[in-house]
Protein backbone atom coordinates (compact mmCIF):
# COMPACT_ATOMS: atom_id res chain seq x y z
CA UNK A 1 0.00 0.00 0.00
CA UNK A 2 1.46 3.03 -0.88
CA UNK A 3 2.72 5.52 1.62
CA UNK A 4 -0.06 8.81 2.50
CA UNK A 5 2.46 12.15 1.32
CA UNK A 6 0.60 13.37 4.36
CA UNK A 7 1.98 10.68 6.48
CA UNK A 8 5.31 10.98 5.07
CA UNK A 9 5.90 14.25 6.24
CA UNK A 10 4.41 13.71 9.43
CA UNK A 11 7.04 10.64 9.89
CA UNK A 12 10.15 12.76 8.88
CA UNK A 13 8.95 15.95 11.18
CA UNK A 14 8.93 13.16 13.92
CA UNK A 15 12.42 11.68 13.17
CA UNK A 16 13.96 15.60 13.48
CA UNK A 17 12.02 15.48 16.27
CA UNK A 18 13.59 12.93 17.80
CA UNK A 19 16.98 13.97 16.59
CA UNK A 20 16.99 17.03 17.58
CA UNK A 21 16.12 15.72 21.47
CA UNK A 22 19.26 12.96 21.21
CA UNK A 23 21.07 16.38 20.09
CA UNK A 24 23.70 17.73 22.67
CA UNK A 25 23.69 21.04 23.63
CA UNK A 26 25.75 23.84 22.30
CA UNK A 27 27.42 26.93 24.70
CA UNK A 28 29.55 29.22 23.27
CA UNK A 29 31.41 31.69 25.07
CA UNK A 30 32.03 35.11 22.47
CA UNK A 31 34.45 37.81 23.21
CA UNK A 32 35.46 40.74 21.26
CA UNK A 33 38.57 39.76 20.89
CA UNK A 34 41.65 37.79 21.71
CA UNK A 35 42.64 37.83 25.40
CA UNK A 36 39.47 38.73 27.16
CA UNK A 37 39.36 35.24 29.10
CA UNK A 38 37.45 32.88 26.94
CA UNK A 39 39.70 29.74 27.33
CA UNK A 40 40.22 30.47 31.19
CA UNK A 41 36.45 30.43 31.31
CA UNK A 42 35.47 27.30 29.24
CA UNK A 43 38.22 25.55 31.80
CA UNK A 44 37.08 26.99 35.10
CA UNK A 45 33.66 25.90 33.97
CA UNK A 46 35.22 22.19 33.06
CA UNK A 47 36.17 22.20 36.57
CA UNK A 48 32.86 22.69 37.85
CA UNK A 49 31.11 20.53 36.00
CA UNK A 50 33.03 18.06 36.97
CA UNK A 51 32.66 18.51 40.56
CA UNK A 52 29.36 18.23 39.79
CA UNK A 53 29.70 14.36 37.91
CA UNK A 54 29.36 15.49 34.79
CA UNK A 55 31.60 13.70 32.28
CA UNK A 56 33.89 16.25 30.68
CA UNK A 57 36.79 15.92 28.74
CA UNK A 58 39.03 18.51 26.17
CA UNK A 59 38.91 18.20 22.55
CA UNK A 60 41.10 21.08 21.87
CA UNK A 61 42.10 23.58 24.01
CA UNK A 62 44.55 26.65 22.66
CA UNK A 63 45.69 28.42 26.19
CA UNK A 64 48.74 30.74 23.53
CA UNK A 65 51.22 29.85 26.69
CA UNK A 66 48.99 31.98 28.89
CA UNK A 67 50.44 31.03 32.45
CA UNK A 68 46.67 31.48 34.07
CA UNK A 69 45.26 29.08 31.62
CA UNK A 70 47.61 26.74 31.29
CA UNK A 71 47.28 26.34 34.85
CA UNK A 72 43.83 24.93 34.53
CA UNK A 73 44.11 22.47 32.23
CA UNK A 74 46.16 20.64 35.31
CA UNK A 75 43.19 17.59 36.63
CA UNK A 76 41.05 18.19 33.87
CA UNK A 77 40.73 14.80 31.04
CA UNK A 78 42.62 15.57 27.45
CA UNK A 79 41.82 13.56 24.30
CA UNK A 80 45.29 13.95 22.79
CA UNK A 81 45.12 15.74 19.70
CA UNK A 82 46.41 14.03 16.00
CA UNK A 83 49.66 14.48 14.68
CA UNK A 84 49.45 14.90 10.92
CA UNK A 85 52.52 15.76 8.42
CA UNK A 86 51.36 18.45 6.01
CA UNK A 87 53.92 20.35 3.36
CA UNK A 88 56.71 18.98 5.88
CA UNK A 89 55.75 20.36 8.95
CA UNK A 90 54.00 18.04 11.70
CA UNK A 91 51.10 19.52 12.74
CA UNK A 92 48.62 18.97 15.44
CA UNK A 93 44.49 18.77 14.86
CA UNK A 94 41.60 18.07 17.20
CA UNK A 95 40.90 14.06 16.90
CA UNK A 96 37.49 14.52 16.09
CA UNK A 97 36.81 10.71 15.70
CA UNK A 98 38.39 9.81 18.80
CA UNK A 99 35.84 12.64 20.69
CA UNK A 100 33.36 10.30 18.76
CA UNK A 101 35.05 7.02 19.81
CA UNK A 102 35.21 8.42 23.62
CA UNK A 103 31.97 9.96 23.61
CA UNK A 104 32.14 12.06 27.27
CA UNK A 105 28.98 13.83 28.21
CA UNK A 106 30.25 17.16 26.89
CA UNK A 107 33.75 18.04 25.48
CA UNK A 108 35.55 21.40 25.36
CA UNK A 109 36.23 22.30 21.32
CA UNK A 110 38.54 25.98 21.14
CA UNK A 111 38.83 28.22 18.49
CA UNK A 112 35.38 27.54 16.64
CA UNK A 113 36.56 29.43 13.45
CA UNK A 114 39.80 26.99 12.74
CA UNK A 115 40.31 25.73 9.11
CA UNK A 116 41.22 22.18 9.72
CA UNK A 117 44.19 20.96 7.80
CA UNK A 118 43.55 19.47 4.02
CA UNK A 119 42.34 16.27 3.62
CA UNK A 120 40.69 16.06 7.24
CA UNK A 121 36.80 15.10 7.40
CA UNK A 122 35.76 18.74 7.50
CA UNK A 123 36.99 21.89 6.23
CA UNK A 124 35.97 23.47 9.32
CA UNK A 125 36.02 23.23 12.64
CA UNK A 126 32.58 24.29 13.00
CA UNK A 127 31.66 21.24 10.81
CA UNK A 128 33.41 19.07 13.47
CA UNK A 129 31.41 20.86 16.14
CA UNK A 130 27.61 20.13 14.70
CA UNK A 131 29.08 16.64 14.11
CA UNK A 132 29.71 15.95 17.53
CA UNK A 133 26.61 17.70 18.62
CA UNK A 134 24.51 15.37 16.29
CA UNK A 135 26.37 12.60 17.96
CA UNK A 136 24.66 13.56 21.26
CA UNK A 137 27.69 15.32 22.76
CA UNK A 138 27.16 18.61 24.25
CA UNK A 139 30.16 21.35 23.26
CA UNK A 140 31.44 24.32 24.95
CA UNK A 141 33.19 26.40 22.48
CA UNK A 142 34.69 29.59 21.96
CA UNK A 143 35.15 32.23 19.18
CA UNK A 144 36.25 35.90 18.79
CA UNK A 145 33.00 38.77 17.24
CA UNK A 146 35.24 39.46 14.25
CA UNK A 147 34.87 35.40 12.94
CA UNK A 148 31.09 35.78 12.32
CA UNK A 149 30.32 35.88 8.28
CA UNK A 150 28.02 38.89 8.52
CA UNK A 151 29.79 41.19 10.39
CA UNK A 152 33.35 40.28 8.60
CA UNK A 153 33.24 43.78 6.22
CA UNK A 154 32.10 45.85 9.34
CA UNK A 155 34.83 44.76 11.43
CA UNK A 156 37.22 44.82 8.35
CA UNK A 157 36.53 48.23 8.13
CA UNK A 158 36.98 48.97 11.86
CA UNK A 159 40.22 47.14 12.29
CA UNK A 160 41.75 47.45 8.69
CA UNK A 161 42.81 43.31 9.12
CA UNK A 162 41.14 40.66 6.62
CA UNK A 163 39.62 38.20 8.57
CA UNK A 164 39.88 34.93 6.54
CA UNK A 165 38.47 32.39 9.05
CA UNK A 166 34.82 32.71 9.33
CA UNK A 167 31.76 31.02 10.54
CA UNK A 168 28.47 31.10 9.30
CA UNK A 169 25.86 33.19 12.01
CA UNK A 170 23.28 29.91 11.88
CA UNK A 171 26.33 28.79 14.42
CA UNK A 172 25.44 31.13 16.69
CA UNK A 173 21.51 30.74 16.17
CA UNK A 174 21.95 26.60 16.96
CA UNK A 175 23.63 27.58 19.89
CA UNK A 176 21.39 26.90 23.40
CA UNK A 177 23.28 29.68 25.46
CA UNK A 178 25.35 32.65 24.05
CA UNK A 179 28.01 34.13 26.85
CA UNK A 180 29.78 37.49 26.29
CA UNK A 181 33.36 37.68 28.13
CA UNK A 182 33.18 41.65 28.34
CA UNK A 183 36.25 43.72 29.69
CA UNK A 184 36.31 47.48 29.43
CA UNK A 185 39.08 49.20 26.88
CA UNK A 186 41.38 50.13 29.93
CA UNK A 187 41.28 46.47 31.17
CA UNK A 188 42.20 44.76 28.34
CA UNK A 189 45.14 47.61 27.07
CA UNK A 190 46.17 46.74 30.70
CA UNK A 191 46.18 42.83 30.38
CA UNK A 192 48.07 43.37 26.83
CA UNK A 193 50.69 45.30 28.78
CA UNK A 194 51.00 43.08 31.64
CA UNK A 195 52.08 40.23 29.08
CA UNK A 196 48.76 37.96 29.75
CA UNK A 197 48.00 38.07 26.42
CA UNK A 198 50.87 37.67 23.48
CA UNK A 199 54.13 37.46 24.50
CA UNK A 200 56.66 41.01 25.02
CA UNK A 201 57.64 41.07 21.33
CA UNK A 202 55.05 41.59 19.89
CA UNK A 203 53.16 43.70 23.00
CA UNK A 204 54.10 47.42 21.28
CA UNK A 205 53.15 46.46 17.95
CA UNK A 206 49.42 45.15 18.84
CA UNK A 207 49.14 48.56 20.89
CA UNK A 208 50.23 50.63 17.75
CA UNK A 209 47.53 48.32 15.73
CA UNK A 210 44.64 46.04 16.72
CA UNK A 211 44.61 47.07 20.45
CA UNK A 212 43.40 50.53 20.29
CA UNK A 213 40.66 52.31 22.60
CA UNK A 214 38.53 53.28 19.75
CA UNK A 215 39.11 49.61 18.05
CA UNK A 216 38.18 48.17 21.17
CA UNK A 217 34.94 49.94 21.94
CA UNK A 218 33.80 49.54 18.48
CA UNK A 219 34.44 45.46 18.53
CA UNK A 220 33.19 45.33 22.37
CA UNK A 221 29.52 47.15 21.45
CA UNK A 222 28.80 44.91 18.57
CA UNK A 223 29.90 41.39 20.83
CA UNK A 224 27.07 43.07 23.09
CA UNK A 225 24.51 43.85 20.18
CA UNK A 226 25.25 40.52 18.90
CA UNK A 227 24.99 38.36 22.14
CA UNK A 228 21.88 40.49 22.77
CA UNK A 229 20.24 39.81 19.21
CA UNK A 230 20.84 35.64 20.55
CA UNK A 231 18.81 36.62 24.10
CA UNK A 232 15.86 38.08 22.37
CA UNK A 233 15.32 35.13 19.52
CA UNK A 234 15.47 32.64 22.28
CA UNK A 235 13.04 34.42 24.17
CA UNK A 236 10.37 34.65 20.81
CA UNK A 237 10.95 31.08 20.33
CA UNK A 238 11.17 29.92 24.02
CA UNK A 239 9.17 31.96 26.07
CA UNK A 240 5.39 31.19 26.06
CA UNK A 241 3.51 34.51 24.82
CA UNK A 242 1.10 34.98 27.55
CA UNK A 243 4.21 34.88 30.52
CA UNK A 244 6.66 37.33 27.92
CA UNK A 245 7.66 40.79 29.08
CA UNK A 246 6.52 42.75 26.18
CA UNK A 247 8.94 45.45 25.38
CA UNK A 248 7.13 49.10 25.73
CA UNK A 249 5.67 49.87 21.71
CA UNK A 250 3.27 52.90 22.02
CA UNK A 251 0.02 53.57 19.97
CA UNK A 252 -1.06 57.32 19.99
CA UNK A 253 -4.75 57.35 18.50
CA UNK A 254 -5.82 60.96 16.97
CA UNK A 255 -8.80 62.46 15.72
CA UNK A 256 -9.51 65.10 12.82
CA UNK A 257 -9.14 67.52 16.34
CA UNK A 258 -6.31 69.32 15.48
CA UNK A 259 -5.44 70.47 18.64
CA UNK A 260 -5.89 67.43 20.81
CA UNK A 261 -3.63 65.46 18.07
CA UNK A 262 -1.22 67.32 17.99
CA UNK A 263 -0.94 67.25 21.94
CA UNK A 264 -1.21 63.36 21.63
CA UNK A 265 1.49 62.84 18.73
CA UNK A 266 3.94 64.83 20.67
CA UNK A 267 3.54 63.70 24.34
CA UNK A 268 3.51 60.10 22.61
CA UNK A 269 6.99 61.13 20.77
CA UNK A 270 8.21 62.12 24.34
CA UNK A 271 7.59 58.70 25.65
CA UNK A 272 8.47 56.53 23.34
CA UNK A 273 11.61 58.79 23.28
CA UNK A 274 12.02 57.86 27.16
CA UNK A 275 11.86 54.11 26.72
CA UNK A 276 13.72 54.16 23.28
CA UNK A 277 10.12 52.29 21.69
CA UNK A 278 8.66 51.86 18.01
CA UNK A 279 5.78 53.92 18.31
CA UNK A 280 2.77 54.55 15.65
CA UNK A 281 -0.18 57.16 14.97
CA UNK A 282 -3.37 55.41 13.77
CA UNK A 283 -6.04 57.58 12.55
CA UNK A 284 -9.34 55.62 12.08
CA UNK A 285 -11.70 57.60 9.64
CA UNK A 286 -15.02 57.14 10.37
CA UNK A 287 -17.97 57.48 7.52
CA UNK A 288 -18.65 60.69 9.87
CA UNK A 289 -15.39 61.53 8.96
CA UNK A 290 -14.97 60.85 5.39
CA UNK A 291 -13.02 64.00 3.54
CA UNK A 292 -16.31 64.45 1.88
CA UNK A 293 -17.48 65.46 4.84
CA UNK A 294 -15.38 67.45 7.14
CA UNK A 295 -13.99 71.13 6.27
CA UNK A 296 -10.79 71.42 4.15
CA UNK A 297 -9.25 73.28 7.32
CA UNK A 298 -9.56 70.09 9.38
CA UNK A 299 -8.12 67.58 6.04
CA UNK A 300 -5.18 70.08 6.32
CA UNK A 301 -4.63 70.23 9.86
CA UNK A 302 -4.92 66.47 9.72
CA UNK A 303 -2.07 66.25 6.80
CA UNK A 304 -0.16 68.30 8.70
CA UNK A 305 -0.13 66.04 11.76
CA UNK A 306 0.56 63.09 10.27
CA UNK A 307 3.41 64.98 8.63
CA UNK A 308 4.49 65.36 12.32
CA UNK A 309 4.14 62.28 13.14
CA UNK A 310 6.47 61.19 11.07
CA UNK A 311 9.06 63.23 11.64
CA UNK A 312 9.03 62.99 14.97
CA UNK A 313 9.58 59.09 14.45
CA UNK A 314 6.09 57.36 14.14
CA UNK A 315 4.77 54.96 11.62
CA UNK A 316 1.53 56.40 10.67
CA UNK A 317 -1.70 54.14 9.97
CA UNK A 318 -4.48 55.50 8.17
CA UNK A 319 -7.84 53.27 8.36
CA UNK A 320 -11.45 53.26 7.49
CA UNK A 321 -14.04 51.83 9.88
CA UNK A 322 -16.73 52.98 11.58
CA UNK A 323 -15.96 50.01 14.18
CA UNK A 324 -13.57 52.55 16.29
CA UNK A 325 -12.65 50.31 19.16
CA UNK A 326 -12.74 46.96 17.20
CA UNK A 327 -9.95 48.52 14.70
CA UNK A 328 -7.77 50.39 17.42
CA UNK A 329 -7.60 47.11 19.38
CA UNK A 330 -6.78 44.75 16.41
CA UNK A 331 -3.68 47.03 15.74
CA UNK A 332 -2.65 47.30 18.52
CA UNK A 333 -2.95 43.21 19.16
CA UNK A 334 -0.96 43.17 15.72
CA UNK A 335 1.56 45.43 16.45
CA UNK A 336 1.81 44.09 20.36
CA UNK A 337 1.26 47.86 21.29
CA UNK A 338 2.20 47.78 25.11
CA UNK A 339 0.21 51.08 25.59
CA UNK A 340 -2.54 53.46 24.23
CA UNK A 341 -2.67 57.02 23.94
CA UNK A 342 -5.42 59.15 23.75
CA UNK A 343 -6.25 62.64 24.05
CA UNK A 344 -8.74 64.25 26.95
CA UNK A 345 -12.08 63.85 26.17
CA UNK A 346 -13.66 66.83 26.00
CA UNK A 347 -16.45 65.63 28.01
CA UNK A 348 -15.76 64.96 32.07
CA UNK A 349 -13.81 61.34 32.51
CA UNK A 350 -17.11 60.17 34.28
CA UNK A 351 -19.77 61.30 31.73
CA UNK A 352 -17.31 59.43 28.82
CA UNK A 353 -17.68 56.17 30.95
CA UNK A 354 -21.62 57.04 31.49
CA UNK A 355 -21.81 57.93 27.35
CA UNK A 356 -19.42 57.10 25.25
CA UNK A 357 -19.88 53.56 23.71
CA UNK A 358 -15.91 53.95 21.95
CA UNK A 359 -14.70 54.51 25.07
CA UNK A 360 -16.03 52.71 27.55
CA UNK A 361 -15.56 49.80 25.11
CA UNK A 362 -11.98 50.57 24.97
CA UNK A 363 -11.83 50.53 28.63
CA UNK A 364 -13.14 46.78 28.59
CA UNK A 365 -10.81 45.92 25.86
CA UNK A 366 -7.79 47.33 27.55
CA UNK A 367 -8.61 45.19 30.80
CA UNK A 368 -8.66 42.26 29.01
CA UNK A 369 -5.65 42.52 27.00
CA UNK A 370 -3.14 43.75 29.52
CA UNK A 371 -2.64 46.84 27.55
CA UNK A 372 -2.29 50.62 29.60
CA UNK A 373 -4.21 53.31 28.47
CA UNK A 374 -3.07 56.81 29.23
CA UNK A 375 -5.14 59.78 28.94
CA UNK A 376 -3.17 62.80 27.60
CA UNK A 377 -4.24 65.94 28.66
Amino acid sequence: MPEDANTGNSVKDFIDLVKRSRRGKLKIYIGMSAGVGKSYRMLQEAHALMRNGIGIQIGYIETHNRAETHALLAGLPVIPRRHIFYKGKELEEMDLQAILNRHPEVVIVDELAHSNIEGSKNAKRWQDVIDILEAGISVITAVNIQHLESLNEEIEEITGISITERIPDKILQMADEVVNIDLTADELIDRLKEGKIYEKAKIERALQNFFQNDKILQLREIALKEVAHHLERKIDIEVPKQIKLRPERFLACISSNAETARIVIRKTARLASYYRSPWIVLYVQSSDESMERIKLDKQRHLINNFKLATELGAEVIKLKSDKITQTIMQVADEREITTICIGKPHLSLFQVILRTTVFNELLKNIAAKQTDLVILS
